[in-house]
């Protein structure tokens, strides 16, 4: 599966900004975003790139004062572990309870959560902000006992947390082959046995389940589209977790899940990203 690199440039820079052009193109299928001096690069499968869609969508940025420019190009083939140890991936501790860390990492703090994860593509390293809010939520959950489902579960950070932290049993999902690969290989890193990796969008989970807990880490537009689906799979008294959208969006999304049955619980936000939870009636 091709991917395509997008470079945008913002001046001045900010990381407010960067997020907003996050959350903005997210909505066209970028689905993974690195930081960089000058802005963010951007991922997204070749067959869903649409330069016009972006120049259209980029022309509404809503932050006057700010220039935003872009350019796209293939991604070569590379060693990414290489590339990610020689210039970006640092670990990531989580209210010092978690740490996320590749194996070439060999200084890293001690956590009572400890998951090795190895990027074989430019993304995935749960760096983004609503990782670590779902993070933070998993590690207040009690998981025992539970079937869990990681939808959009890239390289597999949270479904491997959901099996730390006691799971019965988990469905990890994800509409890329390379993330389901990845994620493959990461439960080995990690001794995970009870995950399992499927590839498919919201339309494959109608053999899957019921489960007690469901994650969608995936954008705004997409838990809009698939909130129903999500629903349905859910045990009664069962609960989902929600991120990938602004706490701008919050709204939207609490009026689609409260018209699809399920009840408003909490939030919490990191900058402008936020995670909702929402239960379904226990009845």
């Amino acid at each position: 599966m091709k991917y395509l690199e997008v470079a945008f440039s913002l001046v001045p820079y900010s990381e407010t900004a960067c997020d907003v052009v996050a959350a903005m193109t997210a909505e066209l299928g970028f689905d993974s975003f690195v930081p960089t001096d000058e802005g963010v690069l951007g991922y997204i499968r070749q067959e869903l790139y649409d330069a016009v869609a972006l120049q259209k969508t980029l022309a509404s940025f809503p932050m006057p004062g700010v220039s935003l420019f872009f350019q796209a190009r293939e991604m070569e083939d590379k060693d990414w572990n290489e590339e990610w140890e020689k210039n970006f991936y640092e670990p990531i501790v989580v209210d010092d309870r978690c740490v996320i860390h590749s194996t070439f990492h060999k200084d890293y703090p001690r956590c009572s959560y400890d998951i090795i994860i190895n990027p074989q593509m430019a993304f995935g390293t749960g760096h983004h902000q609503t990782t670590r809010l779902i993070i933070r939520e998993l590690l207040d959950e009690d998981l025992s006992g539970k079937e869990v489902l990681d939808m959009g579960c890239g390289t597999s950070i949270l479904a491997i947390l959901a099996s730390m932290r006691g799971a019965r049993r988990v469905t990890a999902v994800d509409i890329d082959e390379w993330c389901v690969e990845n994620s493959i290989d990461n439960l080995r890193l990690n001794g995970i046995s009870n995950v399992e990796v499927f590839q498919g969008d919201a339309s494959s989970l109608s053999d899957k389940g019921p489960f007690d807990l469901i994650i969608a880490n995936i954008n705004r537009n997409i838990l809009l589209q698939d909130m129903a689906t999500y629903v349905s799979r859910l045990n009664a008294g069962g609960q989902i977790l929600l991120s990938g959208f602004f706490e701008s969006d919050l709204a939207s999304i609490r009026d689609e899940a409260e018209r699809c049955g399920l009840r408003y619980v909490s939030h919490r936000c990191e900058g402008q990203w936020t995670a909702a939870r929402f239960q379904l009636s226990a009845s």
